[in-house]
């Protein structure tokens, strides 16, 4: 089942749960806030033994895309010359502050504006994408790097699906970004 499906019936469910749940009782309270503290911890955890996946494999394959324009910029799309492993990085330090960005944002909602309900499902969605990610699939779970699971991932889609656009790894597209000379040096 697709996963913004899956999710928007966990946040459905969870809500209705959530409702039932007595957050007036300290005791409560305290259980719910130490769930989603370990659950946070949990998906650092993840990301942690992705890191040393990542630079134990050492992969320097090299890999070369065309990352599209930014949105309502009229920027040509840029040739990006990069390893795998470089790549991985990069992907896992989004995912990093993806994260911080929503404990940031849950502790703001909980600590000042005193919202308790969203804590609850932010202790299940958050590991839930964490493990669906492709990082984990192939560096925690051992899945090959090929079909949906093959460098350069697609970006996951925004506001209905409104992206920036999509990654072309193509070869007919490189060659076009290299011979109009947009990018392509590789970042050291």
């Amino acid at each position: 089942m697709n996963p913004q499906v899956t999710n928007l019936i966990i946040i459905l469910g969870m809500m209705q749960v959530s409702k039932k749940v007595p957050f007036d009782d300290p005791m409560v309270l305290n259980g719910v806030r130490l769930l989603y503290v370990l659950s946070n911890l949990i998906i650092v955890g993840i990301y942690f033994f992705v890191k040393r996946s990542i630079d134990q494999k050492k992969d320097l394959t090299t890999l070369k895309y065309v990352e599209p324009s930014p949105m309502g910029s009229d920027q040509e799309p840029k040739l990006v010359t990069t390893t795998v492993q470089e790549y991985d990085n990069n992907q896992l330090r989004t995912l990093y502050k993806g994260q911080m960005m929503g404990v940031a944002m849950m502790a703001f909602m909980h600590l000042y504006l005193k919202y308790t309900n969203p804590l609850l499902i932010q202790s299940i969605i958050p590991l839930k994408s964490a493990f669906e990610g492709n990082l984990v699939k192939v560096h925690l779970f051992g899945q090959p790097a090929s079909g949906d699971l093959k460098r350069p991932w697609k970006a996951a889609g925004g506001f209905m699906g409104m992206g920036q656009g999509e990654i072309k790894s193509d070869k007919a597209s490189v060659d076009a970004a290299e011979r109009a000379g947009r990018g392509g040096v590789k970042d050291e």
